[in-house]
């Protein structure tokens, strides 16, 4: 049995197989321990025990611990003289005239930075070397700071990693859980590698107590005659087990949003769009990508203010979801978000809250059913969530006008997300496809799509899984890198001079993957390049394969405006990606009904758009063939999401069963 999971703020969703099929089963998270949610859903899924049980999650353990601050005591060990690099870091103010602005508290305060007396150089000789005094000086210390985990990260250790190696040994033979830079990110920038390598040791206490304990848990399914199989989405979008997520958590901190990116392009491609834009609506956040014929990585991410540089697909997150909550501040304008009622205590619709959230908002305009979600089995209170609205909604004259201004708000913070990637990167969004998904992206797509100008939203099957989808169906995936810094003569002559160093990285890839079970075919490699003008302070990461420098200059006129062909350019980073292929559940294609083209409802009701109510049809999705059609409004229910489809919009079910919506007459 093969289950995925993705652990939301509001629900776990879980995708698996069974009897051939991909089916879905959310349950309420559970923020106090997020394995508790994941154990209630293995339990509903299995029978009994399953010694072969193959566990996937998408964690957001590392993620909140990050914004929390509630990660380990870290010791920090770098070269004597650079104790505040983690501190002093760049010069780039993130709000330019806010004087009174405070940077975030490093993650380790200066009583915790030691420093190691030893030197290696730029061109990587050994300028000092440590004593054993040295080391067992910078031990003591360690002990005595009573750190749970440790970062070592060297001056130029890139280059020459055997100092690095010294004290690590030291410190591991001491009982600390060690992070050391040359094994997490061997790259240039002194400060992104100590940030990232600080940041890992962080998040090391955290995530390999949770990770045990989900393994124990497991444990119980198989009956005890074998240790289930657990591994954990990377940021990247590739999967690595326990262990291995275990040593390298940084690797994990966008877990779940990356698992939405994969879902989202398989869908799409079913369909036959290349060109797509993910907008994954939970009960939190939202997440969007841009992909032109495949998903993109970064290498210069930052999360909770802080630098991370390991790869992780370009997604880019706010705090709008349907618990985000909705407040007037100070000078009474409405906000909505980044805070949100969570899984505890919910949504005032849920029973238990007592704040106005996206979810209620959609609830009193009639968008959403009164039963609910989950076929029903989670209704919604419709009385009480118009009387705590109508003691929330301030100088809004009546709660339908509150209502309607809440999601505006949050539709105009999703609005500029997608902006972000598309327009500002110099991308026309009316070449893409909306994919929309989560439990709440349908409520919204056809109103972004609308302000956007996007031509049509695609609501795929099993909408409010897909992440879980997209992380059942992930690949085994490890990444490697090393700062080279190459002048480019010529495509290939700088092929052949970095043959040798992706020699090296690949070898290292294949002996973990062979560990792991894989052989032959199913081992893949891809090779990447950090490339950029001489002289400039940041690459672009274009693919080893071709011309690679031709590339380059597209990439860059792409992202920045102009290239400049007669310029010089450098190789920065080597970056190999060594993948071990798994077996990936398909959605089967549902047959065509015999029935009426045009789509049946349920149910007729009262909803709102833009302040006049129309009498909308509600229609289950179950009953929905590929073929028939629709128009606005609509009301789409199903078991995992809602998708409202507003006055002037019409879809068709295609022979995959996804939702096209457009606007107008086409489809």
């Amino acid at each position: 049995m093969r289950i995925a999971m993705d652990t939301g703020g509001t629900f776990t969703d879980c995708v698996f197989v069974r009897d051939g099929r991909l089916e879905i089963l959310k349950v309420p998270s559970t923020p106090d321990d997020p394995a508790r949610a994941i154990m209630n859903a293995v339990a509903q899924v299995l029978s009994g025990a399953d010694p072969e049980l193959e566990l996937t999650c998408g964690t957001t353990v590392g993620t909140n611990a990050l914004l929390e601050r509630r990660g380990g005591r870290v010791a920090l060990v770098t070269t004597s003289g650079f104790e505040d690099v983690l501190e002093i870091g760049r010069q780039a103010r993130p709000k330019l005239y806010d004087f009174f602005m405070d940077r975030a508290a490093p993650l380790v305060p200066s009583e915790r930075r030691f420093g190691l007396r030893e030197r290696i150089g730029a061109d990587g000789k050994v300028v000092r070397r440590p004593t054993r005094a040295d080391i067992a000086q910078v031990v003591r210390k360690v002990l005595a700071s009573k750190a749970q985990s440790v970062a070592v990260c060297l001056l130029f250790s890139f280059s020459n990693s055997a100092h690095e190696r010294l004290i690590a040994s030291a410190l591991r033979k001491a009982g600390f859980a060690v992070s050391v830079s040359h094994e997490i990110l061997p790259e240039f920038r002194e400060f992104e590698r100590t940030s990232t390598t600080v940041a890992n040791a962080y998040l090391v206490p955290v995530m390999s107590k949770y990770l045990a304990d989900l393994g124990a848990k497991a444990a119980r399914f198989t009956g005890g005659t074998k240790r289930p199989s657990v591994r954990i989405m990377q940021s990247s979008g590739g999967i690595v087990s326990a262990e291995v997520a275990s040593r390298e958590p940084v690797r994990t901190i966008l877990s779940g949003p990356a698992g939405g990116v994969l879902g989202a392009q398989y869908v799409a491609e079913l369909s036959g769009f290349s060109k797509i834009i993910s907008f994954d609506m939970g009960g939190t956040s939202t997440d969007v990508a841009l992909m032109d014929g495949g998903a993109s990585t970064t290498n210069e991410a930052r999360v909770a203010e802080l630098p991370v540089a390991v790869p992780m697909l370009e997604i880019y997150t706010v705090g709008a979801g349907g618990g985000s909550l909705a407040r007037f501040d100070r000078a009474g304008a409405l906000r909505v978000g980044p805070e949100s009622a969570g899984a505890e205590p919910g949504p005032i619709c849920y029973g238990r809250g007592e704040r106005p959230t996206v979810t209620d908002a959609h609830l009193i305009l009639g968008r959403i059913p009164e039963r609910g979600f989950l076929s029903g089995d989670f209704p919604l209170d419709v009385a009480r969530t118009r009387k705590w609205m109508e003691r929330a909604r301030g100088p809004m004259r009546t709660v339908e006008q509150f209502a309607q201004g809440i999601v505006d708000v949050a539709n105009a913070v999703m609005e500029k997300a997608i902006r972000v990637i598309s327009v500002e990167r110099g991308h026309d969004q009316r070449d893409y496809t909306l994919v929309a998904f989560g439990g709440a992206g349908g409520l919204h797509a056809c109103d972004l799509a609308a302000a956007l100008r996007i031509p049509r939203v695609l609501i795929p099957r099993l909408p409010g899984g897909l992440s879980a989808l997209g992380i059942l169906r992930a690949h085994v995936v490890h990444d490697y890198s090393r700062t080279v810094r190459m002048n480019v003569a010529s495509v290939i002559g700088t092929r052949k001079a970095l043959a040798s160093e992706f020699k090296k990285l690949e070898t290292r890839g294949r002996a973990v993957l062979r560990a792991e079970g894989f052989a032959g075919v199913r081992i893949r490699g891809e090779r990447l390049l950090d490339m950029r003008y001489v002289g400039q302070a940041y690459e672009l990461t274009v693919p080893e394969s071709g011309d690679f420098l031709a590339a380059f200059h597209k990439a860059h006129e792409r992202r920045y405006g102009y290239a400049d062909a007669a310029r010089s350019v450098e190789v920065v980073n080597v970056r190999a990606r060594l993948i071990g292929v798994t077996d990936q559940p398909q959605l089967d294609r549902p047959r065509r009904s015999s029935r009426s083209k045009a789509a049946t409802s349920v149910e007729t009701r009262r909803a709102l758009f833009n302040g006049r109510a129309y009498q909308t049809l509600v229609s289950d999705r179950a009953q929905l063939a590929p073929g028939q059609k629709f128009v606005g409004p609509a009301i789409v229910s199903e078991y995992s999401a809602t998708t409202v489809v507003p006055p002037g919009w019409r879809g068709v079910v295609d022979s995959w069963g996804n939702l096209i919506l457009t606007q107008g007459r086409r489809t």
